[in-house]
């Protein structure tokens, strides 16, 4: 049964007095607020001839010295790894602080500006984040460029950078990345204004590269920026598209000059050292074939000499000897047999068998008969070496 239905309990929920009726009084319930409150800062009661209203000044140093705490607290903060923190009292810098714990004066006296200085930044010259691709009529201004040679490129270019100095960084340029990008332009056309467009397209890429990211970084320390300038990339380097066509001819045609002379180069390298190998062996063959003379003809000349000892001592023996020997080489050679028949018999042994078997295949073997006046000369090769001298020296003798 609800409490002020009838029969039921008159008790008030709120109050919990039964003698009343109504809902709670919130004047009566905000005065008796203020009353806790006045008593927790010392203030008194109704009818305290002490109490003018106020509250002591013990109880106004306690809420100071507190406030003052919790303001002091407040200046503690941390510098996360790879960041640095910039102090300033009243927007005049104080001082860098590091990774870890620090404290500074609280605002509004001190504030903090922390930097990191590991991020690895970069800007975008040429082009716009969101992919490298281009379409007709989208090419930035900044991206065309006018070369030495007088035709204009179409160069990319990304540059990454770092934060080296957080007081420069924050002190010395309004904006670092804007100030950065407006200095890689100036230096990149500076660069490539002074080279041909074959050696921007080409070859030349790393030396302008490593000239622009010199340039770069030489101005931003002159600015005293506090950036690093880490690398400089040449995303791409082309010519403007209305004569994109005619420079791919062209550098196909290079490709093709250069693959020609690769491969002639590899011929090169292939017959050369055979060419050497070759002299080198025409060269030792001759070396071979001089010594070879001149020790035939030392040999001859030592031979010469002894026989001329020999032809001094016995001169008639030693001619006889010599013109024996000498027809026995000439007729070493032929397959003729000479046959004495007038001082001769009827009955003569020729060794045709081995006649036949030392003459050579083309040539067949003869057998002429000589005058009477001839001397005769049986069986030169195939007879032992003591019947040729005994017939030789028999004609010799007949002569």
């Amino acid at each position: 049964m609800s409490w002020n239905e009838p029969g039921g309990d008159k008790k008030d929920p709120w109050s919990g007095r039964g003698d009343q009726k109504g809902p709670p009084d919130l004047d009566e319930a905000i005065r008796s607020l203020q009353e806790k409150l006045g008593g927790f800062f010392g203030g008194g009661k109704d009818g305290d001839d002490s109490s003018s209203g106020l509250p002591p000044l013990k109880s106004i140093g306690f809420v100071a010295a507190g406030a003052i705490v919790l303001w002091g607290l407040s200046g503690f903060y941390i510098i996360d790894e790879g960041t640095h923190g910039i102090e300033t009292r009243f927007g005049r810098y104080v001082a860098t602080t590091q990774s870890g714990l620090n404290w500074h004066f609280p605002a509004p006296i001190e504030q903090v500006s922390v930097v990191d200085v590991k991020q690895q930044r970069f800007i975008e010259v040429g082009y716009r984040s969101g992919g490298n691709e281009r379409t007709l009529g989208s090419v930035p201004k900044e991206a065309l460029m006018l070369t030495k040679d007088e035709n204009i490129v179409d160069v990319r270019l990304a540059v990454q950078y770092q934060v080296k100095d957080a007081k420069d960084f924050i002190f010395n340029v309004v904006n670092p990345a804007a100030t950065l990008k407006q200095v890689t332009e100036s230096a990149q056309r500076g660069v490539v204004g002074s080279s041909k467009m074959d050696f921007v397209l080409t070859e030349g890429r790393s030396e302008i590269v490593a000239q622009i990211k010199k340039e770069i970084q030489d101005v931003m320390d002159s600015y005293k920026s506090g950036i690093q300038v880490t690398s400089v990339n040449l995303q791409d380097a082309q010519p403007p598209e209305q004569v994109q066509n005619a420079f791919e001819d062209a550098i196909k045609s290079r490709e093709d000059e250069q693959r020609l002379i690769n491969e002639a180069e590899a011929y090169s390298n292939d017959v050369v050292p055979k060419a050497r190998g070759a002299a080198a062996r025409k060269l030792q063959e001759a070396e071979g074939y001089k010594e070879q003379v001149i020790a035939q003809a030392e040999g001859e000349s030592s031979r010469f000499l002894k026989l001329l000892g020999e032809y001094t001592k016995a001169p008639d023996v030693t001619r006889k000897r010599l013109y024996i020997e000498s027809m026995e080489d000439v007729f070493s050679e032929t397959n003729t047999v000479m046959v004495d028949v007038k001082g001769g018999n009827n009955m003569l042994y020729l060794p045709l068998d081995k006649m036949i078997q030392h003459q050579p295949a083309s040539q067949p073997a003869t057998v002429s008969q000589s005058s009477t006046e001839q001397s005769a000369q049986t069986a030169v090769e195939s007879s032992p070496p003591a019947v040729r001298t005994s017939t030789r020296g028999r004609d010799v003798r007949g002569r």
